[in-house]
């Protein structure tokens, strides 16, 4: 029975958010505290005391919202800071200008600096950029004149806000490529596993009918290969291979192999070029690929594909139906290549300016012509008696100019 791997997930926020609601507590603690040992010199400590209370009440009922970033909405880190820069705004009608001249406290006091810092939690620097500025335009306001002591307060509210919210981006930025990299883990384990059952039991038993049908010969020749076929295309896939579903026929006037892939959507962003090769691969056609993506335009990847599909027709047609092909991709810098060789006879010299005289212009029009189109290049070099290779390049700069002229 199929088994699924468990991909542990860790939350590098979760931490953040958890400091962030003791933070809030205890600033809330301490502000009262600063009140409360300078109650005497307050010129409206009524005004100062229903401050407070609204404080400790919002602080306290809104201790779910920072509990993680899904609770933390924009309307309440609206709501949040604009509590922080009332309390601010009340400070010149609640305490007394001495104390305000000589830079005492604000009523929330370093309560606001946990505002902002929710702000760079949930949104990263800009938006901690964006609250920190508020709340040194409300300070400077309330003050009156930029002091030495506010404007220090304000710089280091700022650069601490925009560093927080910064290092968060880039922890969150880790977290996904970890968990990425678990996935891919996981998934490279259940694959090998499967590889492991696969070959004891059908990878077995269609080499068995292979090998059967090719002794017995006539139908059950047919279902040899055929069996044959399929076992090379379920090693490719269980060994990490691309192979999308395709419908195989028989074409009985050329006796080539015909595959029919469903075609990309133009509007789908960029398709995988493995994807689209992978289906040539058989039991003569072998297939090599990169271990990651390799993306082109929807319609550069179909041609590069049926360029791939004109030069194996050519194999089968001149190199014989015993010939074996390879093809390799190669995913450059600035181009695509894609390399088909065979072990055929190889190409007589003269012998292709001779086809397109006589009209016969395959690797004319079906693979240099395609790809001229993308503004690429096909180059041909064959040695008689070595086999031919055939080198497919495309400019991946050039594939996508093409995909937004059509766009």
């Amino acid at each position: 029975m199929a088994r699924r791997e468990k991909v542990m997930r860790m939350s590098v926020e979760l931490p953040l958010w958890r400091a962030l609601t003791a933070y809030r507590v205890l600033t809330m603690l301490y502000a009262v505290g600063l009140f409360a040992t300078a109650y005497d010199r307050f010129t409206r400590p009524w005004l100062a005391i229903a401050y407070y209370a609204v404080l400790c009440v919002w602080t306290l009922a809104t201790l779910p919202k920072v509990a993680n970033a899904q609770a933390c909405t924009r309307r309440f880190l609206a709501v949040d800071l604009a509590v922080a820069l009332t309390g601010i705004l009340l400070t010149p009608l609640a305490d007394a200008h001495q104390r305000i001249v000589e830079g005492g406290p604000t009523l929330p006091s370093i309560w606001t600096a946990g505002s902002v810092l929710a702000f760079a939690i949930k949104g990263g620097w800009r938006w901690a950029a964006y609250a920190s500025t508020l709340v040194a335009v409300v300070n400077l306001i309330e003050r009156g004149a930029p002091a030495r002591d506010t404007v220090h307060n304000v710089i280091l509210v700022w650069v601490a806000a925009i560093a927080i919210g910064y290092v968060v981006e880039v922890a969150r930025a880790s977290e996904r490529t970890l968990a990425r990299a678990l996935e891919i883990e996981a998934a490279t384990r259940e694959r090998e596993r499967l590889a492991r059952d696969i070959h004891d039991s059908v990878l077995q038993v269609l080499a068995m009918v292979k090998r059967r049908g090719a002794a017995l010969g006539g139908e059950a020749a047919e279902l040899g290969r055929l069996a044959g076929e399929q076992e090379v295309a379920l090693r490719t896939l269980v060994s990490g291979g691309l192979v999308p579903v395709s419908r195989l026929s028989e074409d009985a006037a050329e006796g080539a192999v015909v595959r029919a892939v469903d075609e990309p959507d133009d509007d789908a962003g960029p398709v995988d070029v493995r994807a689209l090769l992978a289906p040539y691969a058989g039991e003569r056609v072998s297939f090599a690929e990169p271990g990651a993506p390799v993306p082109l335009p929807p319609p550069a990847a179909r041609e590069l594909a049926a360029a791939v599909g004109a030069a194996l027709d050519n194999v089968r047609r001149h190199a014989g139906p015993q010939a074996r092909a390879w093809i390799l991709l190669e995913d450059e810098p600035g181009e695509i290549v894609v390399t088909v060789r065979d072990d055929g006879p190889g190409i007589p010299e003269g012998r292709l300016a001779q086809a397109e005289g006589e009209g016969r212009l395959g690797v004319a029009l079906s693979i240099r012509g395609r790809l001229r189109d993308l503004g690429g290049s096909a180059e041909l070099i064959s040695t008689p008696g070595q086999g031919t290779e055939v080198e497919l390049k495309v400019p991946k700069a050039k594939a996508a100019r093409g995909k937004a002229e059509q766009g």
